[in-house]
């Protein structure tokens, strides 16, 4: 039963958070109260993905670093540096909008990135292994991305960042991977089908109150969160085409380029909404929410864009043979 409603649920991902913003911001006086939930919730989300890496998928990894060193620069250097640039182009001055379009792609990548690769018939390997990895650095990485993009202009308490992504993401992602590691694989099997649609379910109710946290912000619908909400889909849209075509100039396999796409296109954009709710003015955390809108609906459309790119290639191929 909970395996079938998992593949409900999968299919219904590109509308979950959507509906989850907007019943957060309807609900506002009932959900807002709970906010005192979210790392927590957020926290099992984390370790039920995680329970599907192991230390040996960390080991190979590490071993053959090539690939992962791309996702990082894509995620970390690129990205950021176009959110930058895209957001002093259209906010010049609003350095709490700058700041928010910064954060929202230096966030780790997301785990739902897993479940796109793994139907596209991607690497699975290797996009388990950019997840552990950013996740792990991410206490570090986050941070101090946000000092280099962002600098004095918005303060920011560096070390409570770091805390709120260890306890939130790398300790749970360690547990996770532990409890792999003591049940020989055999959790992957059994706990972790049982826990992934309650972790989906979770998914929606962090949204709902990260959403009801900011709801003033987004109840308001103005030319301003319009075009906040354009740049933001901009932004999002060429993570994955920047790292397509990194991977594509790089000359690398399909399967490889196809968990490039996802992993470099999707964020983990619940924990950089509790981050920014948490530590940062709410007009920061506008641009993370919104975001929230289009990460599922720009995996599906990615999604459309593999299959036509990959199935016309293979026939091509065939008729040159």
């Amino acid at each position: 039963m909970l395996q079938k409603l998992n593949k409900k649920l999968e299919k219904l991902m590109p509308l979950i958070t959507p509906t989850s913003v907007v019943l957060g911001v309807l609900l506002t006086a009932y959900l807002a109260p709970f906010s005192y939930l979210v790392p927590w919730i957020f926290a099992f989300i984390t370790f039920s993905g995680a329970l599907s890496s192991s230390f040996s998928s960390l080991k190979r990894a590490i071993t053959h670093p090539f690939p992962i060193l791309i996702a990082l620069f894509t995620l970390h250097l690129i990205m950021p540096a176009w959110a930058w640039i895209v957001g002093h182009l259209t906010f010049p001055g609003d350095s709490f909008t700058i700041t928010g379009l910064i954060l929202a792609v230096v966030i780790p990548t997301g785990i739902s990135s897993f479940i796109w690769v793994a139907m596209k018939h991607g690497n699975i390997a290797l996009t388990l292994s950019i997840i552990l990895i950013d996740t792990l650095i991410s206490p570090f990485v986050v941070p101090y991305s946000l000092t280099l993009f962002v600098g004095s202009n918005v303060e920011m308490d560096i070390l409570s960042i770091m805390q709120g992504l260890f306890f939130m993401v790398v300790l749970p992602s360690v547990l996770g991977m532990l409890v792999n590691h003591v049940t020989k694989g055999k959790c992957t099997k059994t706990l972790s089908p049982n826990l992934a649609p309650f972790s989906k379910i979770g998914l929606g109710v962090v949204v709902m109150i990260n959403s009801a946290d900011i709801a003033p912000y987004l109840k308001n619908v103005n030319l301003k969160l319009i075009l906040i909400g354009a740049v933001v889909f901009f932004i999002a849209f060429c993570g994955y085409l920047i790292a397509w075509g990194i991977g594509r100039f790089m000359k690398l396999d399909s399967d490889v380029i196809i968990a490039l796409i996802f992993t470099g296109g999707m964020r983990n954009i619940s924990a950089g909404a509790v981050i920014a709710i948490t530590f940062f003015p709410a007009e920061v955390a506008v641009p993370v929410v919104v975001g929230m809108l289009f990460q599922q609906i720009l995996a599906s459309i990615y999604a459309l864009f593999i299959d036509r790119v990959y199935s016309f290639e293979s026939l091509e191929r065939k008729f040159s043979a």
